[in-house]
């Protein structure tokens, strides 16, 4: 068995084509992703990836909606995505596939 530690991975990226990496693949990646309330995000679009997510702690608005804890949302390739965190949110991410360069500011 092996055991890592979440902080020891970049913004809470452990799974992905990148380093460091719990398994590197460019099939998809995997973070668990911890936002404090007011934090701010520039509008951004994936021109590759689709993004799968589980709201797991919180309460938030991405593209004209409001999310709950316990919400799955989908962010697909070349949707703009705008969160605001209006609670400390913890999210789990699963973006599909690893292109960690797929991110472009709106």
């Amino acid at each position: 068995m092996e055991v890592y530690k979440l902080k020891d991975y970049t913004r809470g990226w452990f799974v992905g084509n990148f380093e460091p990496s719990v398994l590197k693949t460019d099939l998809f990646e995997v973070a668990i992703m911890t936002h404090k309330k007011g934090e701010v995000w520039d509008k951004h679009i994936h021109k590759i990836s689709t993004e799968y997510n589980v709201l797991i702690d919180g309460e938030m608005t991405i593209c004209g909606k409001k999310i709950n804890q316990g919400d799955i949302f989908v962010i697909n390739k070349n949707e703009i995505a705008d969160p605001v965190f209006i609670e400390d949110c913890k999210i789990v991410v699963l973006k599909v596939p690893s292109v960690p360069s797929d991110k472009y500011k709106i």
